[in-house]
């Protein structure tokens, strides 16, 4: 087994719990201002993410869940200037701290940091909303922390294709052996595991608690703190209670039991 060099990160859920009460009310807040009628529900935008990548998402709720939208002959454009107006939304409530990071987020980056762990990030979200949550919810020199953010449309197929964490690792000349994933998703666990990254940590959140995280080595509620034990909820975490960097050498290294 290689050693352990980077930690790769997925953002929304994982870095923060995003999509709920962030991304969700913000394609809502556009829908309005462009005059629609449409309103994402709660449960309606659970089962949207089942597809990654917000006009994606846009582009599925047309085609499955409202067929009757007459849309414009330039329906892509349409679909884009949608979602460049959700991102406004999306990163002015990230400014006013309407969405914190989870537990033990910042506290392990920087224990990692710390220790010379090299940190990427492998999202579909756009840039922007990356720039804004790492900045406004983490620490105004959060990007510099970062070696690599793959983002967005940087690559053609997003999760669960592999492609996005191909290209961070390629960015880094990394194998994926050197690497662990952080997720918390099916479809983020897929594509890490699509990668061949061995070792994935997964965060559940409300709307993917009950996905198939097969691959994954340990599946926890949160990251946790000292004094906030995670909930182990697949894998062994060992006498562990808490994510740290010790915790993650030694998943990496088959040493928890």
């Amino acid at each position: 087994m290689a050693d352990l060099e980077a930690l790769i990160f997925d953002v929304d859920g994982t870095l923060a719990d995003t999509e709920r009460d962030g991304h969700r009310v913000a394609f809502n807040l556009a829908f309005k201002e462009a005059g629609l009628d449409w309103e994402w529900s709660v449960e309606l935008y659970g089962k949207l993410l089942a597809v990654t990548g917000g006009k994606e998402r846009i582009r599925h709720y047309l085609a499955d869940y409202n067929t009757a939208f007459q849309g414009p002959a330039e329906l892509d454009q349409f679909i884009a200037e949608l979602h460049a107006a959700k991102t406004e939304h999306y990163t002015r409530m990230l400014a006013e701290g309407m969405i914190p990071v989870r537990n033990g987020v910042k506290r392990l980056l920087q224990e990692a940091r710390e220790q010379g762990l090299r940190l990427a990030i492998a999202t579909t979200t756009t840039p922007a909303n990356v720039s804004a949550l790492l900045q406004h919810s983490l620490d105004p020199q959060a990007e510099s922390w970062f070696e690599v953010i793959a983002a967005g449309d940087i690559v053609a197929e997003k999760k669960p294709a592999p492609d996005i964490y191909i290209w961070a690792m390629q960015q880094m000349k990394l194998q994926p052996l050197a690497c662990m994933a952080f997720e918390d998703s099916h479809n983020g666990v897929q594509s890490a595991s699509r990668a061949s990254i061995d070792t994935i940590l997964v965060t559940t959140n409300g709307y993917t608690v009950e996905d198939d995280f097969t691959g994954a080595t340990l599946i926890i509620d949160q990251l946790g703190e000292p004094d906030q034990p995670f909930q182990r909820l697949n894998g062994s975490a060992g006498d562990f209670s808490y994510t740290n960097i010790e915790m993650l050498r030694a998943l990496h290294g088959r040493g928890v039991k």
